[in-house]
């Protein structure tokens, strides 16, 4: 297939023909629908939630009644029709009339509909047996290209044709064969062998160019071998050429192989729109015309509507629809039809109309009931299912087919992500070393025992942590899994068992490393069994847990929740696994949970096979120490748990039976349980993922912010499927009409004129570099609209970041003039720059999103009130009055891209406005109404540069200028269009060009000529032709007169003494306010938060609840404060969300307009953060505190530091690792690190005295000071009162009472006696205060307490330091050491 031209059609017949041979039988699959009426939910008015909203006990009745209650209404009403094999029908309709709804039901996805009225047939099946049984034949393909970032496009499509291919093949080919055969079509077909080995990439992970990947989509779609599908606007993206092309490779599909096609098209061109033989139009969801393509624009223009000059037929059906994009024919006197409802009463009486309800009853008599069709159609399915399938299953392979493949593809995945699991298992080896260090050949001594109970509650820890990290994950592959299984390429849930299964080996191998490391350095019990039986338990309570958080995350629609739940189930498990609180000091009421604590059965596991085989050495023997060295071990007693009298070993199973309750004969026992609870969550995780393959989708209704006016729409403002919410076309009309022009001319007239000559632009590649720009000059003068064109992957987005000074990496070269001068200082604050992803904060409001660029952009001493004035006239000018107090997040495309334009008219650009791609996404109406607003802008003296994609004729004539560009960045064609495209069209035919047919399309014929598209080609060097071309020489003379001329005048002047336009205090204050704001209505991150601390205030509490004053309830107190001190692993991760999408914001669109410093951004969201922390930690605070126990005459500095200090902490020390980190993955990833050090060095799971050489980090870590300050001063100078089970009794030398025998040993080692005079059975109990046990055992002193207070403010001044640091560091400053070196050695090989 590399080889000579590629022939898609003769290929197609070839196959078609060796199937007949072969008396393969073929099948079609045609639809007739009836009577079809779709219901949604939808409100007339919707208002944004927020914290108030959501805490407002009257919206909580009115959420309750919406629920008994939902409000219902019509998406479709009244609509029918047939499509037969063989036959292609358009759908055409504004966006929120009906479209998508409309093919999501015919390609039977009902699933997200409220109902579904009416007569649907797939010839003689009804939806309900295509759902169930041939799910894979009926295909709908979503207009959003969602794919595996890390599989390149080679992989994606051969996933998706392996889990499609037929049991009896063509010519004896083997699967694989088969699949290789399929896949190199598809690559030639759609142009994308070139890419075949690249990833798909997505937002983070660079991969294929927006249009290839549209390719990649359609080409996936294809390879799944569908009967009937449904194409939802899949040209969005591509250039009018390889549209066309998609559309023809549609065509001949769909002739030859007789397959059912429906497609929805924006802006599609002639050429396009006469592959089709049938057309539907959609009017605020009703049905006014269905039947032959080549019939409806005489149906329409005899109703009484006049199509525009030039005008597609595609166009002209669409502004039918459209109260002010259609024009009545003046020479009719009869009266025309003007609302939907008309159109649909006058289409049903018509002509057509009577003949779509023939074609109905003709396909119902032979299709609809046809037993012998129905027979033939389930044999030939038959057929091509595996041996082992079902005969009624949808799924054409395998279930050990479908494992496999899925098993593949997640190999595929991880290897195309291996730089993840490089992090990941480097994390576990540093880990291991770092524990192992400071447990280094830990002694076979009772002073060790505890911290070998932590070590080992470690190691099972550390792996149960790292397994929360896979829960965004998860959620980001759902809508890939789910399109996959509506497709019926594979069970969700095989995809789910094929993660576990993959992840088995992995996970095996990393903890095998891990262990033996651990192991090796702590010196645990040197036997291979012991070593095994440790390994074996950590490896299945990773699996367990994995299971367990992977179950969690598909049992629910969002992200949000599961977290937190996962957060609070990690919490739970570890409080209960006995480690921090034996079993016997558990409240009753909830020492139930450890009997479903996995962990519990895990930590008994490896702990009592630990401790079976260590006799430890005393090291607690009373009395001992000066004056007692000749006292025989018969007067001595050890305080050890499990101590005998007379012996100076203890057993470590006794000791473990003792202060646990765990008994190493219940082992296996325990690893059968584990083992039961991994499978138990597995056998979950696949139920959940099977039956919950559904993610949260908001309903595209439009929000208002509360407490504005919103306008009561029409019943078309709520769709669920786009949710166009158009104003009516009179509103709109009015609102850019009003004092509309007076405003621009008075505030747009400009005479400057920017320029660019010889612009090259080179990155660098893995072996090499790439040029995306040659050679590129021309210029944009006031007043005039100069488009830039080009295929995909032209560079056009390239060039106008390149002339906007938006790159960052690569070089540059070439000059960039402002009337022949310079460009000044602040060109980029005084151009606009609309980009193609329309980037805004998604909780403000449109209005907000004005004024506050306007406050920003616009210089300082310009009063807030003429701010305002200004934002409300660009409102009108750009038609969202209505739509000013809707939230940005909720609007439209159309809006969503007025919006874009508007923010940047706020900031009154001086010298440019640049655009890319506004009309992308766009209906012909939305697409027509901006770009004539951008003519108003330039006949009022505006310059504007404009990228473009499939421009109709008459949109094409709205240009001025254009500038042509084909692969590699060169120019193909650079002047003015001249009147219907004229000067344009004469230098392609004077050059060597076919003629341009009358009713052509300039914008296509042009593309057509240079030979753009997938697979066209041209033989003439296009490039070649201009660069030697008159047309050339007179731009560089153009540009030689516009240097020269403007030579003579002052050059442009910053405007700005500063690099902004306003002081940094403004900034930041308007920035607060706004972050203020964003959280305020983002109430389900505020409400996570607070019931995060308050379920775990509450759980903490009650689990050491009301703890005494024994040795055991200090320990507790201790462990209560410990566990508290976890929470900002839930908390920190979950604010650096927020942070790191603010920035994205801030880089994508604010930071290039120069708006405001970095700076202030980083104060605006520490401020913003910090109240909302302190207020979950103060409610942590009030259900703790008491609840453990804790005196209230000492609740004050405990507040202080619990309540305030340390969220100030955790909030700085989150943002400081999320500003060194590229998106939250990581930052998660590297705060889990990090944290775990503060965790292990503060003197809890190892004493200081124990620490050795890590006692550096002991000084280091602000824990340290912060439990240290805590617990300090609840505990410090009290007293300690052991209870029955704590003393300890031992017998004086003859002849001494306890007090006289004791009373040296108690003198420099605390303690007392019950009493003193007795003598014998004297009862000792180890600590009198706890400053003793405390100073002893972890190093705490009470005096202490206002230094950990000074020390952690002085923590919280460098982790504050550090987010201005590290987001200077790695985001702000340009490139780093490599890439300045990089740079420096292209320039000198390009030199």
């Amino acid at each position: 297939m590399a080889d000579g031209p590629f022939d898609f059609e003769k290929i197609l017949r070839h196959v078609i023909k060796k199937r007949e041979e072969t008396e393969l039988k073929g099948r079609e699959l045609g639809v007739m629908f009836k009577d079809l009426t779709v219901k949604g939910l939808g409100a007339s008015v919707s208002y944004q939630s927020t914290l108030g909203s959501v805490l407002n006990p009257l919206n909580v009745l009115d959420t309750l009644q919406r629920l008994r209650h939902p409000p219902v209404r019509n998406i479709l009403s009244g609509f029918e029709g047939v499509v037969c094999p063989g036959e292609m029908l358009l759908v055409l309709g504004r966006p929120g009339s009906g479209c998508s709804t409309f093919l999501k039901t015919l390609a039977n996805q009902r699933d997200e509909y409220y109902a579904v009225e009416g007569e649907v047939h797939y010839d003689s099946f009804s939806p309900e047996d295509i759902k169930r049984h041939y799910r894979g034949d009926v295909r709908y393909c979503p207009e959003d290209d969602i794919h595996f970032p890390t599989l390149t496009v080679e992989e994606t499509l051969a996933f998706a044709s392996k889990t499609r291919t037929p049991r009896s093949r063509l010519g004896g080919m083997t699967r694989d064969e088969y699949t290789h055969a399929f896949v190199e079509v598809l690559l030639t077909v759609f142009g994308l062998r070139h890419a075949r080995k690249t990833l798909v990439g997505d937002a983070s992970i660079r991969g294929v160019s927006g249009g290839e990947k549209k390719r990649v989509s359609i080409a996936e779609a294809l390879a799944t071998r569908s009967l009937l599908c449904a194409w939802d606007n899949s040209t969005r993206g591509l250039d009018s050429s390889t549209a066309l092309e998609f559309g023809r490779a549609l065509r001949i599909a769909t002739d030859i192989a007789h397959l059912t096609t429906i497609v929805s098209i924006y802006q599609a061109g002639e050429s396009l729109y006469q592959l089709f033989d049938k057309v539907c139009v959609i009017y605020e969801g009703r049905m006014v015309y269905f039947g032959p393509a080549s019939q409806a624009r005489q149906y329409f223009i005899d109703m009484g509507y006049e199509p525009a000059h030039r005008q597609t037929t595609a166009d002209f059906l669409v502004a039918v629809t459209d109260p002010q994009g259609r024009t009545v024919r003046t020479d009719i006197s009869t009266p025309v039809p003007r609302t939907a409802a008309e159109f649909a009463e006058y289409y049903k009486s018509s002509t057509i109309g009577r003949d779509n309800a023939h074609d109905i009853e003709y396909y119902r008599s032979k299709f609809v009931v046809n037993p012998e069709r129905a027979e033939a159609y389930r044999t030939s399915a038959h057929a091509e299912r595996a041996r082992h399938v079902q005969e009624k299953s949808p799924y054409i392979i395998s279930i050990p087919m479908q494992t496999r493949a899925v098993m593949l593809r997640r190999v595929q995945i991880l290897k195309g992500n291996i730089g993840a699991q490089v992090i990941q298992i480097a994390s576990y080896i540093i880990k291991a070393i770092i524990i192992g260090t400071v447990f280094l050949k830990i002694p076979e001594s009772t002073s060790a025992f505890f911290s070998r109970g932590g070590i080992l509650f470690f190691a099972m820890l550390f792996a149960a942590i790292n397994s929360l990290s896979e829960i965004p994950a998860l959620f980001t592959q759902r809508p890939i899994v789910l399109r996959h299984h509506k497709a019926a390429m594979y069970h969700p849930y095989i995809e789910a068992l094929a993660l576990t299964l993959v992840d088995i080996p992995i996970t095996f191998v990393t903890l095998l490393v891990f262990c033996m490391i651990l192991y090796l350095l702590v010196g645990l019990q040197k036997s291979a069994g012991q070593f095994f039986t440790f390994f074996v338990f950590v490896f299945m309570m990773t699996v367990t847990m994995k299971s367990w958080f992977r179950a969690l995350a598909a049992a629910f629609k969002d992200p949000a929740p599961a977290q937190a739940v996962a957060g609070l189930v990690l919490m739970i498990t570890t409080l209960y696994t006995g480690y921090t609180v034996p079993k016997r000091d558990m409240i009753g009421a909830l020492r139930w949970i450890t009997y479903i604590d996995p962990l519990r059965y895990g930590y008994e596991g490896i702990l009592t096979n630990e401790f079976r085989t260590v006799s430890g050495t005393c090291a607690s023997l009373v009395p001992q120490g000066p004056g007692y060295e000749g006292v025989s071990l018969a007067n001595q007693v050890c305080t050890t748990v499990g101590s005998l009298p007379g012996q100076a070993m203890v057993d470590g199973s006794r000791y473990v039976a003792l202060s646990y309750g765990y008994y190493f004969h219940n082992t296996w026992r325990n690893f059968g349980i584990v083992c039961a609870f991994a499978v138990g969550f597995i056998l979950i995780l696949l139920f959940m993922t099977e039956i919950n393959t559904a993610s949260a989708a908001d309903a595209a209704v439009t929000l208002f912010g509360r407490g504005s006016k919103a306008m009561q729409r029409n019943a078309d403002d709520s769709d669920e499927e786009k949710a166009s919410h158009t104003l009516s076309g009179a509103a709109e009309k009015r609102e850019q009409n009003d004092d509309g022009q007076d405003v621009l001319h008075r505030d747009f007239s400009m005479t400057n004129v920017f320029s660019w000559q010889g612009i090259e632009y080179t990155v660098p590649l893995s072996g090499g570099q790439r040029r995306l720009l040659d050679n590129v000059s021309g210029y944009v003068a006031p007043g005039r609209l100069t488009a830039l064109m080009g295929e995909s992957g032209a560079g056009k987005t390239t060039l106008l970041n390149v002339l906007a000074q938006r790159t960052t990496v690569g070089v540059v070269r070439g000059e960039r003039y402002v009337n022949g001068q310079a460009l000044p200082a602040d060109f980029q604050a005084q151009t606009g720059y609309c980009q193609q992803m329309d980037t805004h904060l998604e909780t403000a409001t449109v209005r907000e999103a004005l004024q506050f660029s306007a406050s920003l952009r616009q210089p300082q001493h310009v009063p807030r009130a003429e701010k305002e004035a200004w934002v409300e006239q660009c409102l009108k000018m750009c038609g969202l009055l209505a739509y000013a107090d809707a939230v940005i997040g909720t609007l439209s495309v159309e809006h969503r891209k007025r919006t874009t334009i508007a923010v940047e008219l706020a900031a009154k650009p001086k010298l440019l406005l640049f655009l890319d791609e506004p009309t992308s996404g766009l209906d012909s109406q939305s697409a027509w109404a901006i770009v004539m607003f951008l003519r108003k802008l330039a006949d009022n003296g505006q310059a504007i540069l404009c990228t473009i994609h499939q421009p109709s004729a008459e949109l094409f004539q709205v240009f001025d200028r254009l500038l042509l560009l084909r692969k590699g960045g060169q120019t193909v064609y650079f002047g003015d269009l001249g009147k219907n495209a004229s000067t344009l069209i004469t230098y392609f035919q004077t050059h060597g060009g076919r003629q341009c047919l009358p009713d052509e399309n300039p914008a296509e014929y042009m593309l057509d000529v240079i030979g753009a598209g997938a697979t066209a080609t041209s033989e003439l060097d296009w490039h070649d032709i201009w660069k030697h071309s008159k047309e050339a020489e007179e731009v560089q003379k153009e540009l030689e007169e516009i240097h020269a001329e403007g030579r003579k005048r002052p050059a442009v002047q910053a405007e700005l003494r500063s690099q902004f336009s306003t002081s940094w205090i403004h900034q930041m204050l308007q920035l607060t306010r706004r972050d203020l704001q964003t959280h305020w209505r983002s109430p389900t991150y505020i409400m996570a938060k607070v019931l995060l601390n308050i379920v775990a205030g509450l759980f903490i509490g009650f689990t050491f609840f009301k703890s005494k004053n024994t040795l055991q309830g200090t320990q507790d107190k201790l462990f209560a404060v410990y566990m508290s001190l976890v929470m900002p692993v839930a908390l920190s991760q979950q604010l650096q969300v927020p942070f790191i999408h603010m920035r994205n914001i801030y880089e994508v669109r604010e930071r290039p307009s120069r708006m405001y410093s970095w700076s202030a951004l980083l104060t605006s969201q520490i401020l913003a953060e910090i109240p909302w922390n302190i207020i979950g930690s103060s409610l942590f605070f009030l259900c703790w505190y008491w609840t453990v126990g804790f005196p209230s005459d000492r609740a004050g500095y405990t507040y202080l530091m619990l309540g305030v200090v340390f969220p100030l902490y955790y909030t700085t020390i989150g943002q400081a690792v999320a500003a060194m980190s590229a998106n939250t993955q990581i930052a998660a990833l590297i705060f889990g690190f990090l944290f775990s050090f503060v965790l292990i060095f503060n003197g809890v799971l190892q004493p200081y005295r124990q620490l050795g050489w890590w006692r550096w980090m002991y000084r280091l870590s602000p824990f340290t000071y912060l439990i240290e300050g805590l617990l300090g001063q609840a505990l410090g100078e009290t007293s300690i009162a052991c209870s029955d089970v704590e003393y300890v009794t031992l017998t004086p030398p003859s002849g001494l009472t306890c007090g006289d025998y004791m009373r040296p040993f108690i003198s420099y080692a605390g303690g007392y006696l019950v009493d003193a005079n007795a003598t014998s059975n004297c009862q000792f109990c180890s600590s009198r205060t706890a400053d003793q046990l405390l100073g002893n055992f972890f190093n705490i002193e009470y005096a202490h307490r206002w230094r950990n207070f000074g020390l952690l403010l002085a923590y919280i001044a460098f982790n504050t330091a550090a987010i201005y640091f590290f987001t200077y560091i790695f985001r702000i400053r340009s490139g780093n050491v490599l890439g300045v070196l990089r740079t420096r050695l292209s320039k000198a090989s390009s030199s």
